[in-house]
């Protein structure tokens, strides 16, 4: 098969490799998914990068924990029915070595997910981690129905998908973005109100988000948490709780006693590390959104297999915008 590859972390034109190697077989509880196309998160990049500081795990790694594609072959223990399913993948390069930037990938049989015939491999391709910690991100501390969830962010990959999870659980959605032109990605998303951040002063944002919470935000889903946290307290009830998956500053402060005053909860999410029964309920309610209409990422930019490491660049140099995916192969369309 033709795959992507690197033996060692660096800058993306340094590292990363095109060639071919023997194609995988699945073991037991395994499907080997005929990959479409591969979605490019930033976490990937980082890993490349080293951006973590956690060196190279496995002596050769095939990039990208998301993709779509068609399962072509199962191993023992899965039924053979599987054979010729369209699916997207989650988890693919999650504590192993190969994943989806090639042409066949192998991962256990529930992360490999059916797609609706209605909804395109690129699509499908986005959907792994941006869904699933969109979803870990909305409903880690219990039950959003009738209540006002604030999510920070609301354009981004992981906004977007939780600004649509929110608001199919029955919450009342406010979101953040960052210009007047991510209002309406938002709004698409399933935002009932979207906040425009850029060129206003802090006390303007939180003005304007109190507003709209008057009695206050029961949940935050939070993308800046080094950036945002005061405001997040501030605009937080008594018992609320705010959930985050990324910061800038590795080490930010935190504002303990308001937080304490207010009996706030706070969680720090790593999607490698959710349990596995929270990705199957994200990974069903992801399935469930789209069938309920919720529009999908925009696709910005779309490269062959063979350019990963353009595809990679883009990635690092974009704050916002549609989604940057590698068009493997025309399996399975």
């Amino acid at each position: 098969m033709r795959a992507i590859w690197y033996e060692q972390q660096g800058p993306a034109h340094d590292v990363l490799v095109f060639g071919e190697m023997p194609d995988p077989e699945p073991g037991p509880g395994e499907v080997r998914i005929r990959v479409v196309a591969s979605g490019i998160n930033p976490g990937d990049v980082r890993k490349r990068q080293n951006s973590f500081g956690v060196g190279m795990p496995y002596p050769r790694i095939i990039p990208h924990s998301d993709g779509a594609g068609v399962i072509d072959r199962v191993g023992d223990d899965v039924a053979a029915t599987r054979i010729g399913q369209r699916v997207w993948c989650y988890g693919a390069q999650t504590y192993r070595s190969f994943g989806t930037a090639a042409e066949c990938v192998v991962v256990p049989a529930p992360q490999a997910v059916p797609l609706s015939d209605a909804v395109s491999f690129e699509q499908g391709a986005c959907l792994g981690i941006a869904g699933i910690t969109a979803h870990r991100a909305v409903h880690v501390a219990g039950d959003v129905k009738e209540r006002t969830v604030l999510v920070q962010g609301g354009a981004g990959a992981v906004g977007f998908s939780a600004a649509g999870l929110a608001r199919l659980a029955g919450a009342r959605v406010i979101a953040t973005v960052r210009s007047a032109g991510d209002a309406p990605v938002a709004q698409r998303a399933g935002a009932h109100h979207v906040v425009r951040t850029e060129g206003r002063s802090t006390s303007e944002v939180v003005a304007e988000l109190g507003a709209l919470a008057t009695d206050g935000v029961d949940h935050v889903v939070e993308v800046a948490f080094d950036a945002n946290v005061n405001v997040d307290v501030e605009l937080l009830k008594v018992g609320g709780s705010l959930s985050t998956y990324a910061t800038v500053a590795s080490e930010p402060p935190i504002p303990f006693w308001p937080m304490a005053f207010k009996n706030l909860r706070i969680f720090f999410l790593g999607s490698d590390d959710f349990p596995a029964s929270a990705k199957a309920d994200a990974a069903h309610a992801v399935n469930a959104m789209l069938e309920a209409g919720w529009p999908g990422f925009e696709i910005s930019e779309r490269y062959p297999l063979e350019r990963a490491a353009d595809a990679h660049e883009s990635v690092e140099r974009r704050r916002t915008g549609g989604r940057v995916i590698l068009q493997v192969s025309q399996f399975g369309t």
